[in-house]
Protein backbone atom coordinates (compact mmCIF):
# COMPACT_ATOMS: atom_id res chain seq x y z
CA UNK A 1 0.00 0.00 0.00
CA UNK A 2 1.91 3.51 -0.81
CA UNK A 3 2.23 5.64 1.66
CA UNK A 4 -0.85 8.76 2.10
CA UNK A 5 -0.37 12.20 0.23
CA UNK A 6 0.21 14.55 3.63
CA UNK A 7 -0.79 18.11 3.40
CA UNK A 8 1.44 20.27 3.40
CA UNK A 9 2.48 21.35 7.29
CA UNK A 10 1.58 25.19 6.67
CA UNK A 11 -1.63 23.79 5.44
CA UNK A 12 -2.24 22.18 8.33
CA UNK A 13 -1.54 25.04 10.86
CA UNK A 14 -3.95 26.94 9.19
CA UNK A 15 -6.46 24.90 10.96
CA UNK A 16 -5.15 26.14 14.00
CA UNK A 17 -7.73 28.65 16.22
CA UNK A 18 -5.59 29.44 19.18
CA UNK A 19 -5.68 33.10 20.46
CA UNK A 20 -4.40 33.51 24.20
CA UNK A 21 -5.04 36.48 26.43
CA UNK A 22 -3.03 40.12 25.33
CA UNK A 23 -0.79 38.07 22.87
CA UNK A 24 0.94 40.39 20.03
CA UNK A 25 0.28 39.99 16.45
CA UNK A 26 4.12 39.49 16.74
CA UNK A 27 3.85 36.65 18.95
CA UNK A 28 1.24 34.94 16.69
CA UNK A 29 2.89 35.09 13.61
CA UNK A 30 5.88 33.72 15.44
CA UNK A 31 4.00 30.98 17.05
CA UNK A 32 2.61 29.82 13.52
CA UNK A 33 5.76 29.35 12.05
CA UNK A 34 6.97 27.39 15.29
CA UNK A 35 3.72 25.11 14.77
CA UNK A 36 4.79 24.65 10.82
CA UNK A 37 7.85 23.50 12.47
CA UNK A 38 6.32 21.37 15.49
CA UNK A 39 4.33 19.15 12.87
CA UNK A 40 6.58 19.02 10.47
CA UNK A 41 9.19 17.34 13.46
CA UNK A 42 6.14 15.26 14.42
CA UNK A 43 6.12 13.36 11.03
CA UNK A 44 10.24 13.13 10.97
CA UNK A 45 9.93 11.42 14.41
CA UNK A 46 7.36 8.99 12.99
CA UNK A 47 9.75 8.59 9.81
CA UNK A 48 12.50 7.67 11.93
CA UNK A 49 10.43 5.16 13.67
CA UNK A 50 8.90 3.67 10.44
CA UNK A 51 12.77 3.12 9.58
CA UNK A 52 13.55 1.90 12.92
CA UNK A 53 10.94 -0.94 12.46
CA UNK A 54 11.94 -1.81 9.06
CA UNK A 55 15.63 -2.81 9.69
CA UNK A 56 16.42 -6.14 8.29
CA UNK A 57 16.95 -8.92 10.92
CA UNK A 58 20.01 -8.29 13.32
CA UNK A 59 22.92 -10.19 14.24
CA UNK A 60 22.18 -13.34 16.17
CA UNK A 61 22.92 -13.12 20.11
CA UNK A 62 26.21 -15.12 20.29
CA UNK A 63 25.77 -16.88 23.95
CA UNK A 64 23.31 -16.52 26.51
CA UNK A 65 24.63 -13.96 28.63
CA UNK A 66 24.05 -14.66 32.26
CA UNK A 67 23.64 -11.89 34.80
CA UNK A 68 22.88 -11.57 38.76
CA UNK A 69 19.16 -10.33 39.99
CA UNK A 70 17.62 -10.66 43.23
CA UNK A 71 16.66 -14.12 42.26
CA UNK A 72 19.99 -15.17 41.47
CA UNK A 73 21.60 -16.36 38.11
CA UNK A 74 19.06 -15.19 35.11
CA UNK A 75 20.13 -15.63 31.92
CA UNK A 76 19.76 -13.09 28.34
CA UNK A 77 16.95 -15.06 27.14
CA UNK A 78 15.28 -15.59 30.16
CA UNK A 79 14.77 -11.54 30.33
CA UNK A 80 12.43 -12.25 27.77
CA UNK A 81 9.88 -13.34 30.06
CA UNK A 82 6.33 -14.04 27.48
CA UNK A 83 7.67 -11.28 25.34
CA UNK A 84 9.64 -10.90 21.82
CA UNK A 85 11.24 -8.14 22.49
CA UNK A 86 13.36 -7.15 25.32
CA UNK A 87 15.20 -3.51 26.11
CA UNK A 88 18.12 -3.39 28.18
CA UNK A 89 19.60 -0.23 29.61
CA UNK A 90 22.88 -0.10 30.79
CA UNK A 91 23.41 2.16 33.59
CA UNK A 92 26.61 3.78 34.67
CA UNK A 93 27.41 2.03 38.38
CA UNK A 94 30.74 0.20 37.71
CA UNK A 95 32.42 -0.74 40.75
CA UNK A 96 34.84 1.88 40.26
CA UNK A 97 32.43 4.50 41.00
CA UNK A 98 31.41 5.68 44.37
CA UNK A 99 27.96 6.69 43.52
CA UNK A 100 25.77 5.94 40.08
CA UNK A 101 25.61 7.97 36.86
CA UNK A 102 23.18 10.67 38.64
CA UNK A 103 22.00 11.30 34.84
CA UNK A 104 21.14 7.62 34.43
CA UNK A 105 19.12 7.78 37.68
CA UNK A 106 16.98 10.65 36.56
CA UNK A 107 15.73 7.94 33.40
CA UNK A 108 15.74 5.04 35.81
CA UNK A 109 13.58 7.33 38.13
CA UNK A 110 11.14 8.12 35.61
CA UNK A 111 11.07 4.52 34.66
CA UNK A 112 10.08 3.41 37.99
CA UNK A 113 6.73 4.78 37.26
CA UNK A 114 6.14 3.74 33.44
CA UNK A 115 8.06 0.26 34.31
CA UNK A 116 4.17 -1.39 34.56
CA UNK A 117 2.57 0.43 31.51
CA UNK A 118 6.06 -0.50 29.00
CA UNK A 119 6.06 -4.56 30.58
CA UNK A 120 2.49 -4.87 29.12
CA UNK A 121 4.29 -4.31 25.72
CA UNK A 122 7.96 -5.47 26.23
CA UNK A 123 10.59 -6.77 28.45
CA UNK A 124 13.29 -4.27 29.91
CA UNK A 125 15.68 -4.66 32.67
CA UNK A 126 18.31 -2.31 33.52
CA UNK A 127 22.32 -3.80 33.58
CA UNK A 128 25.21 -2.55 35.76
CA UNK A 129 28.64 -3.65 36.20
CA UNK A 130 28.85 -3.51 40.10
CA UNK A 131 27.80 -6.46 42.30
CA UNK A 132 24.05 -7.36 42.83
CA UNK A 133 24.30 -6.53 46.35
CA UNK A 134 25.61 -3.14 45.83
CA UNK A 135 22.86 -2.52 43.17
CA UNK A 136 19.99 -4.11 45.50
CA UNK A 137 20.78 -1.55 48.35
CA UNK A 138 20.37 1.40 46.18
CA UNK A 139 17.26 0.30 44.15
CA UNK A 140 15.95 0.29 48.02
CA UNK A 141 17.07 3.44 48.66
CA UNK A 142 15.50 4.60 45.97
CA UNK A 143 12.47 3.18 46.25
CA UNK A 144 12.74 1.49 42.81
CA UNK A 145 10.43 -1.73 43.07
CA UNK A 146 9.40 -1.76 39.35
CA UNK A 147 12.61 -1.31 38.03
CA UNK A 148 14.41 -5.08 37.15
CA UNK A 149 17.92 -4.30 37.83
CA UNK A 150 20.83 -6.89 37.39
CA UNK A 151 24.37 -7.07 37.66
CA UNK A 152 27.04 -8.10 34.48
CA UNK A 153 29.11 -10.29 37.21
CA UNK A 154 31.50 -11.78 34.26
CA UNK A 155 31.52 -8.34 32.00
CA UNK A 156 30.75 -10.54 29.10
CA UNK A 157 27.33 -8.76 27.78
CA UNK A 158 28.85 -5.20 28.34
CA UNK A 159 32.17 -5.85 26.43
CA UNK A 160 30.15 -6.87 23.71
CA UNK A 161 26.98 -4.84 23.20
CA UNK A 162 28.66 -1.72 25.18
CA UNK A 163 31.88 -1.17 25.41
CA UNK A 164 34.65 -3.36 24.70
CA UNK A 165 37.22 -1.47 26.58
CA UNK A 166 34.69 -2.77 29.26
CA UNK A 167 34.13 1.09 29.62
CA UNK A 168 31.43 2.56 32.96
CA UNK A 169 29.30 4.21 29.96
CA UNK A 170 25.62 4.14 28.94
CA UNK A 171 23.97 1.66 26.14
CA UNK A 172 20.53 1.40 24.99
CA UNK A 173 19.75 -2.15 23.17
CA UNK A 174 16.76 -3.75 21.83
CA UNK A 175 17.07 -7.37 21.25
CA UNK A 176 14.30 -9.55 19.35
CA UNK A 177 13.31 -13.32 20.17
CA UNK A 178 11.70 -14.92 16.85
CA UNK A 179 10.74 -18.38 16.23
CA UNK A 180 13.33 -19.42 19.32
CA UNK A 181 16.35 -17.47 17.99
CA UNK A 182 17.53 -13.99 19.60
CA UNK A 183 19.06 -11.36 17.50
CA UNK A 184 20.16 -8.16 18.41
CA UNK A 185 17.48 -5.51 16.46
CA UNK A 186 18.69 -2.04 17.54
CA UNK A 187 21.03 0.25 19.50
CA UNK A 188 21.54 3.71 20.04
CA UNK A 189 24.50 4.42 18.29
CA UNK A 190 24.58 8.39 18.28
CA UNK A 191 27.67 9.23 20.13
CA UNK A 192 28.93 12.55 21.89
CA UNK A 193 31.39 13.45 18.78
CA UNK A 194 28.08 13.53 16.63
CA UNK A 195 27.09 16.52 18.36
CA UNK A 196 26.23 20.11 16.34
CA UNK A 197 28.73 22.53 16.86
CA UNK A 198 27.71 24.38 20.58
CA UNK A 199 25.41 21.71 21.53
CA UNK A 200 25.21 19.84 24.41
CA UNK A 201 26.41 16.47 23.37
CA UNK A 202 23.82 13.85 24.01
CA UNK A 203 23.31 10.37 22.18
CA UNK A 204 19.82 8.96 20.93
CA UNK A 205 16.50 10.22 21.25
CA UNK A 206 15.64 11.60 24.73
CA UNK A 207 14.05 8.81 26.84
CA UNK A 208 14.21 10.88 30.00
CA UNK A 209 11.05 13.04 29.91
CA UNK A 210 13.41 15.61 31.96
CA UNK A 211 14.94 17.16 28.90
CA UNK A 212 11.25 16.97 26.70
CA UNK A 213 10.09 19.15 29.87
CA UNK A 214 13.08 21.74 29.75
CA UNK A 215 13.16 21.79 26.25
CA UNK A 216 9.60 24.15 26.67
CA UNK A 217 10.67 26.21 28.39
CA UNK A 218 12.72 29.90 27.66
CA UNK A 219 15.56 28.44 29.39
CA UNK A 220 15.69 25.30 27.78
CA UNK A 221 18.10 22.45 28.92
CA UNK A 222 20.90 24.77 29.15
CA UNK A 223 24.63 23.59 28.35
CA UNK A 224 26.23 23.38 31.86
CA UNK A 225 23.09 22.10 33.91
CA UNK A 226 22.62 18.50 34.58
CA UNK A 227 20.77 16.33 37.65
CA UNK A 228 21.65 15.57 40.84
CA UNK A 229 21.44 12.47 42.64
CA UNK A 230 20.14 14.72 45.84
CA UNK A 231 18.33 18.24 46.46
CA UNK A 232 18.14 20.02 49.51
CA UNK A 233 14.28 20.48 50.70
CA UNK A 234 13.38 23.79 49.77
CA UNK A 235 12.28 25.79 52.71
CA UNK A 236 9.67 27.63 50.47
CA UNK A 237 8.04 24.88 49.32
CA UNK A 238 4.37 25.27 48.30
CA UNK A 239 3.61 22.18 50.13
CA UNK A 240 4.57 23.72 53.65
Amino acid sequence: MPDPVLAPAADLAQKNTAHLPNESPEYRAARQRLLVAEIELRRKIEEVAALRRALPAGGQVPQNYTFEGSDGPVTLEQLFGEKDTLILYSYMFGPQREAPCPMCTSTLATWQTKAQDLQQRVAFAVIARSPYPRLADWKRQRGWANVPLYSDPSGEYTRAYVSAEDGDVPALNVFTRRDGVVRHFWAAEMNFDMADPGQDPRGHADIDPLWTWLDLTPEGRGGTWYPSLTYAESASSCCH
